[in-house]
């Protein structure tokens, strides 16, 4: 297999599935999907060929030779020889299947790079697997670290008119739907599951992201215990312990508030068809990274986390206390300074008084 995760002609044999790549990227906070739409659609990108009528939990995108060329002046012959499918999520990941590893880091650093809103380019966190598309079996799965989709699975129908939105009018394909709703393109399906899967490396990716921040937190509050266990001051200012809490807070939020980690079932799978079964493979591709594990490893060290805020909180708490009391008895002194120094005076007068008076009889 090359370093773009594709397989050389040569490979390529009559009657056995040939293993592919699938590379997930997390790049951002978020991605501006109507900007994404723009971009791609502007370099000749068709937005949902398929009609999977998922924007915007989703954009999907073909890849393919032609794409190949438009991107290395017009030469397709050192292209990948079949198509590939990349899915942009509104989480800032990208997750690319059977695309050339230098067209992907192109595309997520450079392309949509406009699009990103809270980029962070210089920690790009990465996920990888391999699959296989067995046109022998019906059932899609993940056997250690390969996806297998099975192309071979009867087309399900779909009972209903398709629900009319912002996603119809981003669909350029040449499919039309059935009287029933269904899609013609078998196609369609096989990238329906690749998007379930996708989800799920996405979920795993943007994780990383987060276990990656908390190890930096770690390591730039390590030598607190060590302080403390002897005893000794801590040297940080209240804009030190005021950042690190906030960033603190900013993770757990990014966790458990702000994106779909801890979601049983994330949106996406709200308006895909029920009949296809796509949360199952949502719940492997967690099951097979750890997933839960690692939410729960991440709550817990976010635990520990919060007690070392805790102690910088205090110490912080105190050392403000402790300056009031000390402004307090700066005050106080300087109170007592003027009495006295009153005091003083109108005793000098009354002693000037009495001098006078003595003097004059």
């Amino acid at each position: 297999m090359s370093r773009d995760g594709l397989l050389p002609r040569s490979a390529i044999s009559q009657g056995q599935p040939q293993t592919r790549r699938v590379r997930a990227y997390c790049v951002a906070e978020q991605f501006h999907l109507p900007t994404v739409v723009k971009i791609l659609q502007a370099r000749g990108f068709q937005i949902d060929p398929r009609r999977t009528r998922l924007y915007p939990q989703v954009v999907h995108v073909e890849f393919s030779r032609s794409t190949w060329a438009r991107t290395h002046n017009g030469n397709a012959s050192s292209g990948p020889h079949d198509n590939g499918d990349t899915f942009i999520f509104p989480s800032g990941t990208v997750v690319a299947w059977n695309v050339p590893e230098g067209f992907a880091s192109t595309l997520v650093e450079s392309i949509l790079e406009p699009a990103a809103r809270g980029p962070h380019f210089d920690q790009i966190e990465t996920e990888d697997l391999d699959y296989i598309e067995d046109d022998t079996k019906e059932y899609c799965t993940i056997k250690g670290d390969t996806i297998v989709v099975g192309t071979n699975a009867p087309m399900s129908g779909q009972t209903g008119e398709p629900k009319a939105g912002p996603r119809d009018r981003l669909t350029q394909g040449d499919e039309k739907p059935t009287e029933s709703g269904a899609l013609k393109d078998s196609k369609a399906n096989e990238v329906l599951v690749k998007i379930a899967f996708s989800s799920g490396l996405a979920r795993s990716t943007k994780l990383a992201v987060l276990e990656t921040l908390l190890s930096n937190y770690f390591e730039s509050t390590r030598s607190i215990p060590t302080l403390l266990s002897k005893g000794s001051r801590l040297p940080y200012t209240r804009s030190f312990i005021l950042r690190k809490t906030g960033q603190l807070l900013s993770l757990r939020a990014q966790l458990n508030l702000y994106s779909e980690l801890t979601d049983s079932l994330p949106d996406i799978f709200w308006d895909s068809r029920h009949e296809l079964g796509l949360e199952g493979y949502y719940e492997q591709v967690g099951r097979a990274l750890d997933v839960g594990i690692r939410i729960k490893v991440l709550n817990t060290k976010m635990d520990y986390a919060q007690e070392i805020a805790s102690v910088l909180r205090e110490r912080l708490s105190e050392k403000h206390g402790l300056t009031l009391e000390w402004m307090i008895i700066v005050l106080i002194a300087v109170e007592v300074a003027f009495e006295v120094l009153r005091l003083v005076k109108e005793r000098n007068g009354q002693s000037e008084l009495r001098r006078s008076t003595t003097e004059g009889e």
